[in-house]
């Protein structure tokens, strides 16, 4: 029997993927990487539902931190919001899941891989080119995408088979992460409509305001309130719990789909958004101009990269090592004030502020020159357009 990987969530279309698999004579070894959606209880009735369907072997991947490492620190690194609004949450978390099923076909010395994506998402590009990177020459099988199965078909499979699971299609369709959770309904499958009250994972159980002091080492998020913590990844989910209940970072993102349609999702990320929100107020105190105009620059295109698959191209691993070097006086405090359904950044305080006072209070008074000093910098910083103009009024005959 030849040994097959299959990314299994324990859903619908994994769950017709391993059996279908099996009674094509693999020997099917699952996997499911969870990067911060999943709790122990669930994970054990993964497991559990994957040995029921015959799988030879069920390997769960702790791969939070390593979620973090590979990918959400350089997103923070870069404030990276797609399309100024979404943090990438579901896009990143595919493609780290997409490396650690691919390490683990090599590891189990697999002669085949296969996920259940459709062939109507991202996911299905993301996968792919994974696996045809890292474990080339390695057949793909996609028994979803392939069959053009619909819910219905794999229902009634499912159901001669004998399988019992809950096949009632939830209203919304919900991925958490640690990087934010995507909901998908009704309302987000057309152009006009925001998701009610009860789609969204967290309810809004808090009212007034609350003050948050959030310390920041060299970039990464590693305190909330004084409480300092052993990795960002325990900063992050504090954090989350401390701001969701304000319903705060909620919104719907549209963009641009790998396969050349538009999408619209909403999101939840309460924790992401003030994280990057706080991150850059501080960048803008300690950075000089420049360092922030080829981040800005940078980020745009390292985001959208991401977002279609594409981490394992080299120059991603430029851009993360310039975004690094960028972070070394990326220290300090940020405080944040929420409120319900939104928050504000009221302010920094860093060794590495470069508001500094000793060198002058903007519109007030200056320290650091004289206005003779002005006036000479001013006559050379616009000379070539002086210049400019005055050529252009002697050929134009307007001396």
């Amino acid at each position: 029997m030849k040994k097959i990987v299959l990314g299994f969530s324990g859903g619908l279309d994994t769950t017709y993927c391993a059996l279908y698999l099996a009674e094509q004579g693999y020997e099917v070894h699952s996997i499911i990487v969870n990067t911060g959606g999943f709790s122990d209880e669930e994970l054990a009735g993964i497991e559990a539902h994957a040995k029921r369907l015959g799988v030879t072997t069920h390997t769960t991947v702790d791969a939070v931190k390593s979620y973090y490492d590979r990918i959400i620190r350089y997103l923070v690194y870069g404030n990276v919001l797609k399309n100024n609004t979404y943090p990438l949450s579901v896009s990143a978390e595919r493609l780290v899941q997409a490396l650690h099923i691919a390490e683990h076909a090599k590891a189990v010395g697999a002669e085949a891989v296969a996920h259940g994506s459709t062939g109507a998402g991202n996911d299905q590009v993301r996968f792919d080119m994974i696996f045809q990177i890292l474990v080339p020459g390695l057949p793909i099988l996609t028994p979803i995408r392939d069959g053009q199965l619909s819910r219905e078909q794999e229902i009634a499979y499912l159901t001669e088979k004998g399988v019992q699971m809950n096949f009632e299609k939830a209203q919304y369709s919900i991925n958490k992460g640690l990087w934010g959770t995507s909901v998908g309904g009704r309302e987000t499958l057309h152009s006009n409509g925001m998701l009610p009250e009860e789609a969204w994972p967290t309810p809004v159980t808090k009212t007034g305001t609350e003050a948050l002091r959030l310390h920041f080492e060299k970039g990464e998020l590693t305190a909330v309130n004084g409480h300092p913590f052993a990795h960002p990844t325990e900063a992050i989910k504090h954090l989350q719990d401390i701001a969701a209940p304000y319903g705060i970072g909620r919104d719907i993102h549209v963009g641009d789909t790998i396969i050349g349609i538009k999408g619209r999702v909403g999101f939840e990320a309460a924790a992401p958004l003030i994280i990057l929100k706080a991150h850059h107020a501080l960048e803008k105190h300690v950075l000089t101009k420049w360092q922030l105009n080829w981040k800005d620059q940078l980020a745009l295109f390292y985001g959208n990269w991401l977002h279609e698959g594409q981490i394992l191209d080299p120059v991603m691993r430029d851009i993360e090592a310039f975004f690094t070097a960028s972070q070394q006086q990326v220290t300090g405090d940020v405080f944040v004030q929420l409120l319900p359904y939104r928050f504000q950044v009221t302010g920094i305080e860093s060794a590495y502020d470069l508001m500094s006072a000793r060198f002058g209070k903007y519109g007030e008074m200056n320290t650091g020159w004289t206005g003779a000093d002005v006036r000479g910098f001013t006559k050379i910083f616009g000379n070539q357009v002086s210049i400019y103009h005055q050529v252009k009024d002697a050929a134009d005959g307007n001396d």
